[in-house]
């Protein structure tokens, strides 16, 4: 199906482009979000007299979320969570979760416009991109903890779960005796189990 851009749509086009799409695209999600215009001669002839007030509109919803974005520039959050040992979280955070801890700080972002390329279900930091505008994208870093203090240690750079496994290794270690069969008893443990007997 053809359609026509009424706003720009990654990896798509810009406005006023003529795309093809697959037609339960246009139908579900480019038609009803007024996004596009079936591609036929009455709505191109509509388009091309609204050209300009639809790219003044387009230009002032721009400047306004570039207006709100300058509040995420170097914006971090953090969300406390039950997770296991290994850093897997119990559960995983969502958009919800990220738009209501940056509600927390004061920064008002829809839900629909936070873009997670995949559930996060482990601690540590994540960036996240807040998608304001078509063209107007924010990174906020969220770090994800199991408390206040290795949110703390998260934000200095320090790798949680690494220093949590390297304190678990330095705790045990094993004497090795080169000489030893797999397999074989040591001979200093078969004496005293001998003299019990």
């Amino acid at each position: 199906m053809d359609v026509i851009l009424l706003e720009r749509v990654e990896k798509l086009g810009q406005i006023g482009d003529v795309v093809t799409v697959k037609a339960g695209f246009a139908r579900n999600y480019l038609l009803p979000r007024k996004k596009a215009l079936r591609a036929n001669e009455a709505n191109k002839k509509v388009f091309e007299a609204n050209r300009a007030q639809i790219e003044a509109d387009n230009a002032n919803r721009r400047t306004n979320a570039e207006a709100e974005a300058g509040a995420l520039e170097g914006k971090s959050v953090v969300l406390i969570r039950q997770a296991s040992n290994t850093g897997q979280l119990y559960g995983s955070v969502s958009a919800r979760d990220i738009a209501e801890a940056l509600a927390e700080d004061g920064i008002k972002v829809a839900k629909s416009a936070i873009v997670l390329s995949r559930p996060i279900k482990t601690i540590g930091t994540h960036e996240v991109k807040i998608s304001l505008h078509a063209e107007v994208v924010r990174a906020v870093t969220v770090n994800v903890a199991r408390s206040p203090e290795e949110a703390e240690l998260q934000a200095q750079g320090v790798d949680v779960m690494a220093q949590m496994f390297e304190r678990d290794e330095a705790g045990f270690t094993e004497d090795f005796d080169p000489n030893a069969e797999p397999g074989e008893i040591p001979t200093d443990l078969l004496d005293e189990s001998t003299e019990e007997a």
